[in-house]
């Protein structure tokens, strides 16, 4: 028990000492830190003294040397105003020099003129003296020709008036009639140059339009193929684009007549696209006619635009571009409507601007005169009317309305560009060769006769082929039975007969035909 207290006593003890040694170790250890910290503070110090100092010398000659730059260039600016204020006052002394011999001279002019003046108050008592002599003269005159004539001054002076008036009549008259009958020589003479400068600056093509179209083929044999197997792919050619396919003897072509340009346009792209392809069947033949008429849509759009471009005009409805461009595909009395439009447009520009009128306008109403011929549906008002209305519709200028609803007098003119679309559309019809009045009488009684067909219930579509020999009527096969197409021909033929004119027969074909279709997947 003894040693243990005593090893506990003696363990307590190097405890307290081992503490005591470590905390004098520990006292001494951070004395001998803080001196090392105090010298390098100092070190520090005076670093930083030496580099404030440093730095203060080098501010010291940066100031100076910036206020001597400063000194010179306030010399310099001092030495330029003080040059400009030597300049100046050696302008007012000179200034002040031409003043005083300016003032001289006007105090010369003033003597001058009151000597002047003396002189002419001199002058004008002798003037008056002598216009008192004069009177008295006259008077004493008049009163000698009053003895003589029986007449007082008053009476003889309306005498004289009166005279003098009558004869200023006379000679008014004549003059008058000379400068109305010159007037309207010079007129008529301006009239006819203008007319004929206009069209000779304006030098279109003419070519008559017919109703015959000439597919070129590589060799004869490619014909069996259009033709088909019991001739199914002529028909539904036929059938699909509404005009007749003639396959003759003639050598390495196919002849494809219609009326309408566009169907035949259509039909002859078809054509080419199946003999490139060579499948060539009625489901192909449908196929490739449905691509045909849409691009041929967008091919009239294309042709409206650059039309416009190339004329110049801007802001124009985009159904009246469609419109312009479906004129290549139309005629006018054989006259290519598109081309005629043009030259129309070209023409009333020509005539505006040598007359000072808004020459853009007038070429705008040129090109637009004829839009109402090209409008898809069928309607009952003159073409010019129909124009005038389309116009209005796509908001158009009012003059350029009037002027397409007046160039065949359907309306009254209100505006200077209607005469002017009237004059050029007669130009451009009037040329020799430029127009046909027979075709426009024949492709009018073409759609006369597609038109009577589709008035009977049932049918679907109907085409003149054959010069308007022959009419083909296809129905729809649910709505129509074989027994009421036999009648269908019969009444239509009956309605021809009583309704039209027209020279020889037309044979009337009714077409019906059902299809089923299904798809194996």
């Amino acid at each position: 028990m003894s040693e243990t207290v005593i090893l506990a006593i003696t363990g307590g003890g190097a405890l307290v000492v081992g503490i005591i040694l470590g905390r004098v170790l520990l006292r001494k250890a951070f004395a001998q830190e803080e001196n090392k910290a105090k010298e390098q503070a100092s070190l520090i110090l005076k670093e930083a003294e030496v580099n404030a100092e440093t730095i203060k010398k080098d501010k010291i000659l940066e100031a100076k040397e910036k206020f001597l730059k400063l000194k010179q260039e306030f010399e310099e600016e001092a030495n330029k105003r003080k040059n400009i204020i030597l300049t100046n006052e050696n302008k007012v002394k000179q200034r002040d020099q031409h003043l005083s011999k300016e003032l001289e001279r006007v105090k010369r002019k003033e003597a001058e003129v009151e000597s002047m003046q003396e002189n002419l108050g001199a002058q004008m008592e002798i003037v008056q003296k002598k216009k008192e002599d004069l009177d008295k003269f006259n008077e004493q005159k008049v009163s000698i020709l009053e003895k003589i004539s029986n007449l007082t001054a008053d009476e003889a002076k309306e005498q004289l008036m009166e005279s003098l008036v009558e004869e200023s009549r006379t000679i008014a008259s004549s003059k008058i009639k000379e400068i109305m009958e010159e007037a309207e020589l010079t007129a008529t003479k301006e009239a006819k140059k203008l007319v004929i400068q206009t069209i000779q600056r304006t030098a279109t093509e003419h070519a008559i339009e017919n109703c015959v179209s000439i597919f070129n083929i590589e060799s004869d044999d490619i014909k069996g193929k259009i033709i088909g197997r019991e001739g199914r792919n002529i028909r539904a050619l036929e059938a699909a684009t509404g005009v007749e396919i003639i396959v003759d003897d003639t050598p390495e072509a196919i002849i494809i007549s219609g009326f309408d340009p566009v169907r035949r346009e259509i039909a002859r792209l078809s054509l080419h696209r199946l003999v490139v392809d060579g499948r060539i069947h009625p489901a192909r033949i449908e196929e490739i006619v449905a691509k045909t008429e849409k691009n041929i849509e967008e091919e009239i759009v294309e042709i409206g635009e650059r039309t416009i471009i190339d004329l110049g005009i801007h802001g124009l409805h985009p159904e009246l571009i469609k419109m312009v461009g479906r004129m290549r595909f139309r005629s006018s009395y054989g006259q290519n409507l598109l081309q005629h439009s043009r030259e129309v447009a070209n023409l009333c520009a020509i005539m505006a601007g040598e007359l000072g009128i808004n020459a853009k306008q007038a070429k705008r109403a040129g090109l637009l005169h004829d839009i109402g011929k090209v409008w898809p549906e069928e309607a009952e008002k003159p073409h010019a009317i129909l124009g005038m209305e389309l116009a209005q519709k796509y908001k158009e200028q009012p003059a350029v309305c009037n002027a397409i609803g007046a160039h065949h007098d359907e309306v009254e003119m209100t505006s200077l560009i209607s005469p002017i679309v009237q004059a050029c559309d007669a130009i451009s019809g009037s040329r020799p060769g430029a127009r046909r009045e027979v075709m426009e009488s024949y492709i009018k009684r073409l759609k006369e006769l597609e038109a009577l067909a589709l008035n009977f219930n049932g049918v679907h579509k109907s085409y003149a082929i054959q010069a308007g020999r022959e009419l083909r009527v296809i129905v729809d096969s649910e709505n129509v039975t074989d027994e009421r197409a036999d009648q269908l021909s019969f009444d239509i033929s009956q309605k021809i007969e009583n309704d039209m004119q027209y020279p020889g027969q037309i044979k009337v074909t009714v077409i019906r035909e059902k299809r089923a279709v299904n798809f194996a997947k």
